[in-house]
């Protein structure tokens, strides 16, 4: 009996609850096996197990390539997991399917097991078979699955365990699709006020080929006609930063917060507030890095390229680093998002085969589409608005699955009596 099986369930082996078949592949030199989706039946990979609930596959077989091979029907609210290459990648068929032989499909025998506890137990006890004996480099066949023990609770608890993690699950892909939404709504928003802005009233204008009269052609292009193409020079003050002597202690960890590319990770989150080192005034005084003030906007022009972020607080920035000090004509949270939306032509005019950067020629003659200050400061205020809601949900989205998590440990092992939550 496992140590954690607090409520004594009975180990049982996988053989014992659950009838194992193993799928297979029609051959792929005969054409009369295959068809093309949506004709022909769904013929699943590893690769098609994205989701809980499987339903539609990328690869679609004939009934002359099932009977062909030794494939193995799916029937409907079944449980499959990988077993080879990625151990444990599971789901619930949901319509008739087969699937290839790095798959194995679990039909549970006379109604011991609920198939929807066993999507959660049987990746959990294989991840830890797995870990237990990877010294050993013992690999997942039939025989050994069949091996495989399980703490089996009786199927009214296995019901209201899967249940309760099955409410999680739905709550976690409802919070997955709202971020996915606010996601595709902020780029959305990007390309409409970066490039038709907001109108006296408030609204979008409409794209120029639907009202041609409220644009001018610019070196950008197509904007509105109360917007200019100005060099990013003439409105924010330009600068960069420097790397002190890493051999002279003293130069670091001095209070002086500075960013590197080993801050890559915090970038392309609005503000960055805090870094990986930071540098003394020695080491400010013995180098060229500077003191960059609160909402200074930066940009990586080196490894990481195009990432940029607005400077939470002063700090000062190694030499990979542009940074632009806005003038009054120019909002700093505008330009992080103009920078944003120009990250993929950053990354494509890289030059160097070993460590891609943009030369310093290139930003002395960068041109931005520039509204009027009230608009900018309107479209700023939009993008931060919709870029709170992708964070508050984001946050809310690693809450639940940390409570998932949590729970199915408790739940899986009757740690936690399921009456408890219920």
């Amino acid at each position: 009996m496992s140590k954690a099986n607090v409520q004594s369930w009975p180990e049982e082996k996988l053989a014992d609850i659950c009838e194992i078949n193993i799928g297979g592949t029609p051959s792929r030199s005969v054409p009369a096996f295959w068809a093309e989706p949506p004709a022909g039946n769904p013929w699943l990979s590893i690769a098609d197990i994205k989701t809980k609930y499987l339903i539609e596959t990328s690869e679609h077989i004939t009934d002359l390539g099932a009977r062909s091979s030794n494939v193995k029907a799916i029937s409907p609210d079944t449980m499959v997991m990988s077993f080879k290459l990625s151990v444990g990648k599971a789901g619930i068929v949901k319509t008739a399917m087969y699937c290839n032989e790095a798959i194995a499909i679990f039909q549970p025998i006379r109604s011991r097991v609920d198939h929807r506890w066993l999507y959660f137990a049987l990746p959990r006890a294989a991840a830890s078979a797995v870990t237990d004996t990877a010294v050993k480099g013992v690999t997942f066949n039939k025989a050994s699955l069949a091996q495989l023990e399980l703490a089996v609770p009786e199927i009214p608890v296995q019901s209201k365990i899967a249940e309760i993690l099955d409410t999680l699950d739905a709550a976690i892909r409802g919070t997955e699709a709202v971020v996915a939404k606010l996601r595709a709504m902020k780029q959305g928003l990007l390309h409409d006020l970066l490039t038709r802005g907001i109108d006296e009233g408030g609204d979008l204008r409409p794209p120029q080929p639907e009202a041609p009269l409220l644009y001018k052609q610019t070196p950008l292009g197509w904007l509105p006609k109360e917007w200019d193409a100005r060099l990013l020079d003439e409105v924010a003050i330009r600068g960069s930063g420097h790397t002190p002597s890493k051999s002279i202690a003293s130069y670091w960890n001095g209070g002086i917060k500075w960013v590197s590319l080993a801050d890559s990770h915090r970038l392309d989150q609005v503000f960055i507030r805090e870094t990986d080192k930071e540098i003394s005034e020695a080491g400010l005084a013995n180098s060229s890095a500077v003191r960059h003030p609160e909402n200074t906007v930066i940009l990586s022009r080196d490894a990481g390229i195009g990432k940029s972020a607005i400077l939470a607080s002063e700090m000062a920035v190694s030499q990979h680093f542009m940074a632009w000090r806005c003038g009054s004509k120019l909002n700093h949270v505008f330009l992080y998002y103009l920078l944003q939306r120009e990250k993929p032509r950053f990354e494509a005019i890289a030059m160097g085969s070993t460590i891609k950067t943009i030369g310093l020629s290139f930003f002395k003659k960068y041109m931005i589409a520039l509204p009027p200050k009230d608009e900018q400061d309107r479209s700023a205020e939009i993008l931060l608005e919709i870029e709170s809601d992708i964070v508050r949900h984001e946050q809310e989205l690693q809450k639940l699955r940390a409570t998932k998590s949590g729970l199915m440990d408790d739940l899986l092992t009757g740690r936690t009596p399921v009456t408890a939550l219920l």
